[in-house]
């Protein structure tokens, strides 16, 4: 039983309490449900990914960016409001893990409406997967609110702006469908503003280390996405794909961008950066777009690999921006909120910024993966030169 566990059933006489998690508690790390957790969002990331993929194999890349960035922010959200509600209340006992597991079929339902969503603007099932996991995500707001009374006020705040914002993508579902796009980016500004006004009546007490942590597990559970893709490239090298200088510049930049990705996200950690709600704010909504971003260089990459098979309509152009643009993406976003704030000087910045617009271009040349492993290789040694230097 882990510790948690063992005080929620000492407060309550073995009844098990909701009681806050010390925002100074030592060694704290993630736990067995939370990695379960994660785990299943694995399915829903890597259909997203793979619809993206072949919207830019037919040549439908603008309407495929569309559909994958408005299917990616109800994964992403789905993950957000359990993984800080975690970090801040954390009991263990068998109520919490069933209401964990509730949250957990509605993510098995919200991968279902995964295809759905994406190809027909169809977020019925994606709805109901919602729906499921707001069920146990209210529950145990409630549940804290009742047991903690120094966060009842905050913890009641967010079990109804969640359940108030529940009832606004049902009623989504019903509006015509050219008012829908604008439903929807309307909820997504409610969903994101919950947290907002809701902390100000008195921050939860998350914890910087373990947050830092879970975020940088899902990071690499989304760059899974490209070791998925370079996995199938380095199998095409063995006879499903006729070799030649093309796949060996794929099979040599594809492993360089992942490995460069991953160098690039932890060369400093981030606990030390969370100090209060507002940076948390703009470092965890900011997670959108490197998590977004990371898996979608796992669909540029596995388009890149089906172009040279000729399964694949669109231009090289086309193709190599899947790869480039995501790639620029993540890798500026990480410099905003991993190097920046270390305070890096000016020529850093120029080197990043200049680094990103060279990677967008590499889409233009004849090897635009192996260009891009090569560019973001530079960034990463740029990067942890100036690490060390300040360190």
């Amino acid at each position: 039983m882990s510790d948690a566990a063992t005080r929620g059933a000492a407060d309550a006489g073995g009844r098990g309490l909701m009681r806050a998690r010390s925002v100074d508690e030592q060694h704290r790390a993630s736990t067995p449900l939370e990695l379960f957790f994660d785990l299943c969002f694995v399915v829903a990331v890597a259909q997203a990914a793979s619809l993206l993929e072949h919207a830019v194999l037919e040549d439908h890349a603008v309407t495929g960016v569309l559909g994958y960035l408005t299917v990616f922010f109800a994964i992403w959200w789905a993950w957000m409001n359990f993984t800080w509600f975690a970090s801040a209340f954390d009991c263990d006992d068998v109520f919490y893990r069933l209401m964990t597991f509730v949250q957990i079929v509605g993510v098995l339902i919200l991968a279902a409406g995964v295809p759905a969503a994406f190809n027909d603007r169809d977020f019925g099932i994606v709805t109901l997967g919602y729906l499921v996991m707001r069920v146990g995500l209210v529950t145990q707001w409630l549940r804290a609110a009742r047991d903690e009374p120094r966060y009842r006020r905050t913890a009641t705040r967010y079990a109804i702006g969640i359940s108030a914002c529940m009832v606004g993508w049902l009623l989504l579902l019903v509006l015509p469908q050219t008012l829908r796009t604008i439903g929807f980016f309307a909820m997504v500004i409610a969903e994101l503003w919950v947290p907002v006004i809701t902390e100000r009546s008195g921050p939860t007490p998350w914890h910087p280390g373990h947050i830092a942590e879970r975020f940088g597990l899902f990071t690499l559970i989304v760059l899974g996405e490209s070791v998925a893709a370079t996995t199938y490239a380095f199998q095409s090298a063995f006879g499903e794909v006729s070799f030649s200088a093309d796949l060996l510049a794929l099979l040599i930049g594809g492993p360089l961008i992942i490995f460069a990705m991953w160098w690039l996200y932890f060369i400093h950690s981030a606990a030390g950066l969370l100090l209060d709600n507002r940076v948390a704010f703009l470092w965890g909504y900011g997670h959108y777009f490197i998590f977004s971003a990371a898996a979608a260089v796992g669909a540029g990459l596995a388009a890149s690999l089906a172009q040279l098979a000729g399964d694949s309509v669109a231009s090289p152009e086309v193709v190599g921006l899947s790869v480039t643009i995501p790639v620029a993406l993540f890798t500026m976003v990480v410099f905003i909120l991993h190097l920046r704030p270390h305070r890096p000087d000016r020529t850093l910045l120029a080197v990043f910024v200049a680094g990103c617009l060279g990677i967008i271009a590499a889409a233009f040349t004849p090897e635009p993966v192996l260009v891009t492993g090569l560019l973001l290789v530079g960034l990463v040694i740029s990067g942890a030169l100036r690490s060390s230097r300040s360190g």
